[in-house]
């Protein structure tokens, strides 16, 4: 094998990595706070109190705010999934071994991306609706809706509400969440391929990695994007290498990153029963 042809190799599977995380990986990165490129063990969010507006006298002082400033530390973890690809068995198979591994590794590293949001998330303990003998319904969500109100969370098209597929499903089953009289047709569940909608500024997300406990009781999180923070020190990155004595390449996906809770305030979970029928 000339040398020419191996580094070409090299470079297309780097490549269809990258793509295919980019297109299949994480499903939550966008929904939260994100810092690329950390240089360091960890990374520091910033989080800043609210302000409150007072009167001067003329001539008087400006009164000062006072806002209280805080920092959340989130520590990078490394993260690998590699495996091996046989030179002979490429040809003896009627399937891109290259593409299906390049899927594969990049899918690993997305659905840890969202292992790590999704443990900040369960950080959150300030704000649970927790009647857990019932699936998930529109009282549930008018609940979750009253209280980021009166916590005065921005609804600035930013928040975002991950669920269950059988909280999916159920939703699905709530006129207001389904029918255009309510929301309009460009808003309709099934209008485009992505799986995820807006409502109640709001937009939905089905998600097949969120927690379930013994009773069947899952955990489904409705947050604001600036309550959880998200760090990369090192997207995806694909080394591969030849073996000789095992002809084979061995192709290693790695990645270090991390992700805090920043502020319960914005963060609501709610707890919903999957007891089987």
């Amino acid at each position: 094998m000339s040398t020419t042809i191996d580094q070409a190799f090299i470079k297309q599977f780097e490549r269809e990595v990258h793509e295919a995380y980019q297109r299949q990986g994480s499903k939550l990165r966008n929904t939260v706070r994100t810092i690329s490129d950390v240089n360091g063990s960890s990374a520091v969010f910033q989080k800043v109190g609210k302000g409150t507006a007072s009167t001067k006298s003329t001539h008087g002082m400006v009164p000062v705010m006072n806002l209280e400033h805080t920092s959340v530390e989130v520590v990078m973890q490394d993260f690998y999934a590699g495996d091996w690809i046989d030179r002979l068995d490429e040809l003896k198979l009627n399937i891109d071994e290259r593409q299906v591994i390049a899927n594969a590794g990049a899918s690993a590293l997305g659905r840890k991306t969202d292992e790590l949001i999704i443990d900040a998330l369960d950080n959150a303990s300030a704000n649970v609706i927790s009647d857990s003998n019932i699936g998930m319904t529109k009282s549930k969500i008018l609940e979750a809706f009253e209280l980021f109100g009166e916590a005065d969370i921005p609804d600035d098209g930013q928040r975002f509400c991950i669920v269950g597929w059988k909280q999916w499903s159920e939703l699905l089953s709530i006129d207001e969440f389904v029918n255009a009289d309510y929301i309009g047709a460009d808003a309709l569940p099934f209008s485009s391929v992505t799986q995820a909608k807006m409502f109640l500024g709001t937009v939905f997300i089905p998600h097949s990695g969120l927690p379930i406990d013994g009773n069947d009781v899952r955990s489904c999180y409705w947050y604001h994007k600036t309550a959880i923070g998200h760090a990369s020190a090192s997207d995806v990155q694909t080394d591969v290498t030849w073996h000789g004595d095992r002809a084979a390449h061995f192709v290693n996906n790695m990645m270090s990153q991390g992700a805090g809770l920043i502020d319960e305030a914005g963060i609501i979970t709610i707890q919903c029963d999957e007891t089987p029928d």
